[in-house]
């Protein structure tokens, strides 16, 4: 029973392990390295980022705000369609859509070697795809569902009423919506904002397809670049800094607002849009469905057949893809046994001690790929060590690395990062399994494993499936944890996908990336099932 109740607080030690490492690293100074990054890298990181990350909020927040309104309050034609397609991007990695921007809209790209001819100019008033703008617009275009989803939500539940209210206070149209539906919305969209946000910091796969320099890829560099573990903890320390403040910020604003309900109602009827009103609306909402999915799965379509009889090759595909299923189906066995005995233990001992427990081995999520791998793989680098040294001085055993070069580490990098994916759907269907059920069941002689086998199981299965399901996606679409922690060799797509488009192959990563797209559609319909519930 003893080891059963400390679950929660070894996931939790688990989580803020490599926190500790990499803090330490930030209060531990080596003077040389700050000194040598002071000179060349952070100035630009500090400013690269901030840019980003202003960009990409600012343009999601806008994007997501504005659809969700749209398709929650008007009625217009293919409303019924667009409100699940706009969830679509989300099953395509950012780091694809970026790929596929740049082979489309790039110099030598189709689109502008078209306009040259058509036009018979050099283009030199088009936009450089390549440049800041670029960057955030595809990382706005792959992030704004977060925002869209939770707005939506908030609108739906405040529909044509908050506009009547408005109006009845004697403001128009326009002025209700910035005046009271807005505000009343603030919590939802700051949860969604506070997502992107987050996604945007942690992003590798995408700053280092367009080659713009972040913490994220500055610490990929300092580690398998310039081999300096000590620069790119330091780096990591810097930017889980960054992290940490803006969560303490995001959560006393969070303080500082309080809304509430006083009933559910029914949603009101939506406003009918007619003629031109009508098709701008559509077209606007079409064409960003159109740039966000449409359009870069109809190019990796045609770059997949194009290069499949040239570059495919059977035994090499199948194990990038026995490699990825794998890893991710390993993954979501762990995680989903961790979260199951987690949720467990806070339902037998609820607490406050095992409830903070909890909600720390849930921050995991927050916290970059690239910082993990770094926090993960140097405390095992030191516990690999000391094993070695203990097996050579009791023994006369030469192990060499027992820990270094396994999958342990990336294992235990996804069970950090996940653990947050699985908890909420696991921990929301065992809320379903109240006292009196139990009772019912001890009525019947079920007791111990025998409840847990017959009562409990059966309902915790959807969301068990959902979770893992959720986990499997996410494991297969990560980039930086199975770049810099795989074992030598150990190449699944997503690290595929890198190597191609790194050296400016899009069609050669075309086949790994239409892969992933089908796998993250899985979540995408798993909610669309459960909401039409």
């Amino acid at each position: 029973m003893a080891i059963w109740r400390s679950v929660p607080f070894i996931a939790a030690a688990l989580v803020l392990a490599p926190v500790g490492v990499i803090v330490s690293a930030f209060f531990a100074p080596a003077g040389d390295v700050w000194q040598h990054l002071l000179e060349t890298t952070l100035p630009q990181l500090l400013i690269n980022t901030f840019w980003l990350a202003l960009g990409v909020v600012s343009g999601t927040a806008l994007l997501g705000i504005s659809l969700a309104w749209l398709t929650a309050v008007y009625d217009f034609t293919g409303r019924r369609f667009f409100s699940w397609a706009l969830l679509l991007p989300m099953a395509m990695p950012a780091y694809v859509t970026a790929f596929v921007a740049l082979g489309l809209f790039d110099f030598t790209g189709p689109v502008q070697t078209m306009l040259r001819a058509w036009l018979d100019s050099d283009l030199s008033w088009f936009p450089d795809i390549r440049g800041r703008a670029g960057v955030i617009v595809v990382m706005t275009l792959a992030f704004y569902p977060y925002v869209y989803l939770l707005a939506r939500n908030a609108f739906l539940s405040q529909g044509k009423r908050s506009l009547e209210v408005a109006q009845s206070l004697g403001f128009n149209r326009k002025q209700g919506f910035f005046k009271v539906v807005l505000p009343m919305a603030r919590p939802w969209i700051a949860g969604g904002v506070m997502l992107v946000l987050m996604e945007t910091l942690a992003d590798f796969g995408t700053v280092a397809v367009f080659n713009y320099n972040t913490f994220t890829t500055a610490i990929y560099k300092a580690w398998f670049s310039m081999f300096s573990l000590p620069a790119a903890s330091q780096l990591a320390s810097l930017l889980i800094l960054i992290i940490f403040v803006v969560i303490v910020l995001e959560q006393q604003f969070r303080l500082r607002m309080r809304y509430a309900e006083s009933k559910k109602t029914e949603r009101a009827q939506r406003i009918r849009l007619t003629g031109w009103h009508n098709w701008l609306v559509a077209g606007f909402v079409l064409s960003v469905l159109f740039l966000a999915f449409l359009l870069p799965v109809l190019q990796l379509c045609q770059w997949a057949m194009r290069s499949f009889t040239q570059d495919y090759d059977v035994a090499r595909y199948l194990e990038f893809l026995w490699h990825s299923l794998s890893l991710s189906g390993l993954a979501a066995l762990l995680i989903c046994l961790v979260v199951i005995a987690m949720v467990y233990a806070a339902r037998r001992y609820p607490s406050p001690v095992t409830r903070y427990a909890v909600r720390i081995a849930t921050i995991g999520y927050a916290l970059p790929g690239t910082v993990l791998a770094i926090g993960v793989y140097v405390p095992l680098v030191w516990l690999d060590g000391r094993l070695s040294e203990w097996m050579m001085h009791w023994l006369q055993i030469e192990t060499g690395q027992l820990i270094q070069g396994t999958l342990m580490i990336m294992l235990i990098a996804y069970l950090i990062r996940f653990m947050a994916v699985s908890h909420y759907p696991i921990d929301g269907a065992m809320q379903r399994i109240t006292p009196n059920i139990d009772e019912a069941a001890m009525s019947f002689g079920l007791h111990g494993w025998a409840m847990i086998r017959k009562v409990h199981i059966p309902i915790l299965k959807p969301g068990i499936f959902t979770a893992a399901t959720l986990v499997f996606v996410d494991v297969m679409k990560e980039m930086p944890i199975t770049l810099m922690t795989r074992p030598f060799g150990w190449d699944t797509l997503a690290v595929r996908i890198y190597e191609m488009t790194s050296e400016g192959q899009w069609e050669q990563a075309a086949l790994p990336a239409v892969t992933l797209v089908l796998a993250g559609l899985i979540p995408i319909f798993l909610f669309m099932r459960q909401t039409e519930k």
